[in-house]
């Protein structure tokens, strides 16, 4: 039930160096097509031979290039689902899970078993084609699961289904998660779907693991500005410290100074030092006035340039009128309305201490 990895390989230009180890959790592979998520399960089920590197599935090595040890997909006890599920279109549904069911096991048995444990009961005699899509990846589930694999490499699995389908899939899978006390690696370069399933995320980059860490710490807190890129973050401002405190830093932006929570991970700040300022965009509050007694520490009137609406929120660009930093503002729709930000273009921007993460311009080369 765990995954230990340590992989090298060259692929053209491509040059790919990975480590990460994964137990009785989801861990998502974020990032961009060909930053190295897909070559790692390949990796991973044997399909593919690192030039250098060691991998355990579940306690046993598969792969040792220091001792010539590379076992067949086959012996690697591992479920593997890839984006176009591969079901065989000339067998049944039951026939596609009974393939996967390894010898000496009661192969009807084993099939009942998965096909309850998926909802397929009833759809044992139905070929692929008549399914949906949302069938059709519950039983490429049911046939990766079939070798009591407790590892489950899944890439892109639901990026063909519409939104309903892949919500439902998506509760499926955390399901058996629970049940089963699987580990799964689940590929994507889907933001909502990494932040709905992931209990860790690894960040990759041209063939690299930039961050990897439990999933809030990658959303609030990056390592450096291209993973606060990579992972959606809209405001990364350059600044230079103007004092550091153990509970608090301050950074110049933009001529406005912010106060800033300290970053985890020990990074010590000079004064003077030029870094990074990141906060989220729905992390942003739009305030009419301050309240009597308020402080009005990081907070800047602004105007606002530009409005984009994604149904259920809004996206608001903000140039400031004096001090402070262009920023980005996302907010729900009903709160939208019942301000009247369309009636209203000028605004305060509150930025809060404790969501602006600081990160050294160092990090970000």
């Amino acid at each position: 039930m765990s995954i230990d990895f340590s992989a090298q390989l060259h692929l053209g230009r491509f040059d790919y160096d990975a480590t990460f180890t994964a137990q009785r959790e989801i861990l998502v592979l974020f990032g961009h097509s060909g930053a190295g998520k897909s070559v790692t399960l390949q990796a991973i089920a044997g399909l593919i031979r690192p030039q250098a590197g060691h991998i355990d599935v579940d306690g046993v090595t598969v792969f040792d290039s220091s001792k010539g040890l590379d076992l067949p997909p086959q012996r690697r006890n591992v479920g593997y689902v890839v984006q176009d599920l591969a079901l065989f279109p000339h067998m049944s549904v039951a026939e596609n899970v009974a393939f996967g069911v390894a010898r000496g096991v009661d192969r009807q048995m084993r099939t009942a078993e998965l096909l309850g444990l998926l909802g397929l009961q009833g759809f044992e005699h139905r070929m692929p084609r008549t399914l949906s899509g949302g069938q059709q990846q519950r039983v490429a589930l049911a046939r990766a699961l079939a070798r009591d694999a407790r590892v489950l490499l899944l890439d892109e699995p639901f990026s063909a289904l519409d939104d309903s389908l892949r919500s439902s899939l998506r509760r499926e899978l955390l399901r058996l998660r629970a049940e089963l006390g699987l580990t799964i690696v689940f590929v994507t370069h889907d933001l909502r779907e990494a932040h709905l399933l992931a209990e860790r995320i690894a960040v990759f980059d041209a063939g690299r693991i930039l961050q990897l860490a439990a999933r809030e710490v990658i959303f609030r807190a990056p390592a450096s500005r291209r993973v606060a890129e990579l992972t959606g973050v809209a405001n990364v401002f350059t600044g230079s410290v103007r004092t550091a405190g153990l509970d608090c830093l301050s950074v110049e932006v933009s001529g406005l100074a912010l106060d800033c929570a300290h970053p985890p991970g020990g990074h010590s700040f000079s004064l003077g030092m030029p870094v990074e300022v990141a906060i989220r965009a729905e992390r942003a509050i739009l305030r009419r006035g301050l309240v009597p007694g308020d402080s009005a520490g990081n907070v800047f009137e602004a105007v606002i340039t530009e409005e984009f609406a994604y149904g259920s929120s809004h996206t608001l660009r903000l140039q400031p009128i004096g001090p402070g930093p262009a920023v980005e503002v996302e907010i729900a729709t009903r709160p939208y309305e019942v301000l009247g930000i369309a009636s209203q273009k000028r605004w305060l921007v509150e930025l809060p201490p404790e969501d602006l993460h600081v990160m050294p311009i160092a990090a970000t080369q």
